[in-house]
């Protein structure tokens, strides 16, 4: 069991029956005590994605969590559930189709980079990579000669996902999308 000044971002721990990933630290000392830091943890439940905010005292001691990523591949689509296929052993992950809505969203059958989050063996959510690259299915013709701080147009890509993207972007091309932000970041690298 790790202190709270052990605990580094990204890492998992138990709390409250529910485990959380770590996004963010910050290290406060205050003045006027007996030489105790603060620590004031951002996390995020892996199951509902709820954001918590939590101060631990460095001396508290934390359960770290056992929680493990792998690489995978979406396979397709069952009923309600996602079947995702592990890149090194062909393992088959179901996920629930509404659990993992907002991150589908951003997944094909060509997104590399992705990786399922499992809990004592029981696949419980998607960690999606900073950017991924789709392609585009459906957007209005390309304009000859636009440059590029011009106007934008929406973009459907193979996930689902409609972005707004330049109007030089046409359809077929390949782009690349921030996950966080669902902004276009540019075309996809040839």
């Amino acid at each position: 069991m790790p202190k709270a000044s052990d605990i580094k971002k990204n890492s998992a721990i138990e709390f409250n029956n529910s485990v959380y990933i770590i996004r963010d630290i910050e290290r406060s000392v205050p003045q006027g005590r007996a030489g105790g830091s603060l620590y004031r943890m951002r996390m995020y439940d892996v199951v509902s994605g709820i954001k918590v905010d939590e101060t631990f005292k460095d001396s508290d001691m934390l359960t770290a969590a056992d929680l493990v990523r792998r690489e995978v591949v979406l396979s397709y689509l069952d009923g309600d559930e996602y079947v995702f296929m592990d890149t090194e052993d062909y393992t088959p992950y179901n996920l629930n189709k509404e659990g993992i809505a907002e991150q589908v969203l951003f997944i094909d059958e060509h997104t590399k980079g992705a990786h399922v989050v499992l809990i004592d063996g029981a696949p419980v959510a998607i960690d999606l990579p900073s950017s991924v690259e789709l392609e585009i299915v459906d957007t209005a013709p390309s304009i000859k000669g636009a440059s590029a701080s011009a106007r934008t147009k929406p973009a459907t890509l193979t996930s689902g996902l409609v972005v707004q993207v330049p109007e030089y972007i046409s359809l077929g091309e390949k782009i690349k999308v921030n996950t966080t932000e669902q902004k276009f970041m540019g075309r996809a690298d040839k």
